[in-house]
């Protein structure tokens, strides 16, 4: 085989079933070897950043490597955001950049750069092969770093004229790298501390939000009275009915450390420490720093299952009840569209075992709180901070998860970011029906504006917040792109235009007009 065909050949072994690509001259022999080796669904993305966003969330719901193939150090670039937010994530994903013939490096050719700086700055691990003898081995390497642990960004670079060559070795995957193992005098600690009777929250997330973490928390709620606390941002939690109620950690800073100064204790699992997302002057950036009586019992890469397992048993708690909620679904509500009446209408139309993508920050902001009591779901949030994710977050769960109804409850101004994963949507049938929160400004900013003391905006200002002039057409610019939509402005014609959304088979998209 050549070393086009031996990357097809070990990505296959890994379990890899998708590519997300937008290649070009360079990636030709790899193109070619999607046919000569059949069994790797490629899927073709309008930019790089729709590849990267939907490699991050069929990483994290499929549990299997997720491949990109991208355009030299260019098409790399134009992933980066997203792949930032796949690091954030730990999604498994090997990314595989095209790169120049090597005789051809000394030329300085128009789309020359440093691949392995640029790759190095959102990948845990980065090489470039130096050899047909050595193509095998990289490619084995990288796929077997990116599915280690939770999941990690590999990117390989990779020579036109080693994609030609001929490859003699026959690769075989490696062993990943396991969860970092649990230290049990930590364990004992925190088991200690939560016999004692101080008021003491249980900081979760990681591999924890999933059911078998969330149950063995639900234990240790009900039998010892703690508080369940889950990170602000998180790879992919289960959530609904039969699953532990919780409170979210705040995004602002003032109410996230007021909440962690509530308690007298903080254990930490699954998680790191958590930071503020921003430096703000006079606000706090790490809320439990120089504090007694926390412990951070795993890392966001720690075992944290067997974590919870282990208090369970230390502490008696493996008899107790879980404490679970009960399904309750909102009332419809009606009037015109107001941010609150958005999420009780999307809320109350939320279907049993869906998968939600809800990135939209500021008018979702209610969504969370409401969703612990809705039917069973899935949600996935945007871990890296990096806006625009959802419409590309969204197309990989529903390629990832084909039986399930995906719902991504998107902001306008971050979906401008992202508009051309709709095509992709449409082209592969991707059953996501998007709700875009049509405010027609960043509303976060001018929330940010008041932060910063700017109480009184000018026009200069305020100008970098407005989207209506002129608005977007949401429903045109899905249209465009081969995605029915229509408009909403009450809860009653976004009820109907949901209903015909979720029936609809592919991609459809709601312009909820607040």
């Amino acid at each position: 085989m050549n070393g086009a065909e031996a990357l097809m050949s070990v990505a296959k072994q890994a379990g890899t079933e998708i590519c997300f690509a937008n290649p070009g001259t360079t990636e030709m022999p790899m193109v070619m070897a999607m046919d000569s080796a059949p069994g790797i669904r490629p899927v073709l993305a309008l930019h790089e950043n729709v590849c990267s966003a939907a490699a991050d969330s069929y990483g994290r719901l499929a549990g299997k490597p997720a491949m990109t193939i991208t355009h030299l150090g260019p098409g790399f670039a134009n992933s980066c955001a997203n792949q930032h937010n796949a690091r954030r994530a730990f999604a498994p994903i090997f990314n595989v950049i095209g790169q120049h013939s090597t005789w051809h490096y000394d030329a300085d050719a128009p789309l020359a750069m440093d691949i392995i700086g640029l790759a190095g700055t959102v990948s845990g691990w980065v090489r470039e092969t130096k050899g047909p003898e050595t193509v095998a081995q990289d490619i084995v390497d990288g796929i077997t770093f990116a599915l280690g642990q939770r999941g990690r960004i590999a990117s390989l670079s990779f020579p036109h004229d080693h994609q030609m060559a001929e490859v003699s070795a026959d690769p075989k995957l490696g062993k990943p790298e396991p969860l970092d193992a649990v230290d049990g005098k930590l364990v004992d600690q925190a088991a200690a501390m939560l016999k004692n009777g101080k008021k003491t929250a249980l900081l979760i997330g990681g591999t924890a939000l999933k059911e078998a973490g969330l149950m063995l928390a639900a234990k240790l709620k009900a039998a010892h009275g703690c508080d369940l606390v889950i990170e602000g941002s998180f790879s992919l939690m289960e959530c609904g009915a039969g699953l532990p109620d919780h409170i979210r950690m705040p995004y602002p800073p003032e109410p996230a450390q007021a909440l962690m100064d509530s308690y007298e204790q903080v254990i930490v699992i699954g998680t790191k420490l958590p930071v503020s997302f921003f430096g703000w002057p006079d606000a706090p950036s790490q809320y439990l720093r120089d504090r007694d009586g926390v412990v951070l019992v795993t890392g966001q890469v720690g075992d944290a299952v067997s974590a919870l397992d282990g208090l369970v048993q230390g502490t008696g708690a493996a008899g107790a009840t879980p404490s679970v909620t009960s399904a309750e679904i909102p009332a419809m509500p009606s009037g015109t569209l107001t941010p609150d009446l958005l999420c009780q209408t999307f809320t109350a139309l939320q279907p049993e075992n869906a998968v939600i993508v809800p990135t939209a920050v500021t008018t979702g902001r209610l969504y969370g709180p409401m969703s612990t009591k809705l039917p069973r779901h899935t949600q996935i949030s945007l871990c890296g901070g990096a806006i625009g994710e959802g419409p590309g977050l969204a197309l990989g769960a529903a390629l990832a998860c084909p039986d399930r109804p995906v719902l991504n409850l998107q902001a306008d101004g971050s979906g401008a970011y992202l508009p051309q994963a709709f095509w992709s949507q449409a082209r592969e049938g991707a059953n996501v029906t998007t709700v875009i929160c049509s405010n027609r400004k960043y509303q976060i900013l001018i929330g940010e504006m008041t932060r910063a003391g700017l109480n009184q905006p000018g026009p200069n200002s305020m100008a970098l917040t407005e989207l209506n002039n002129p608005p977007l057409d949401w429903v045109a610019i899905a249209k465009g792109f081969g995605v029915p939509g229509e408009a909403a402005t009450t809860c009653e014609e976004l009820a109907d235009a949901m209903k015909r959304g979720m029936a609809t088979p592919g991609p459809y998209l709601v312009e909820a007009r607040i």
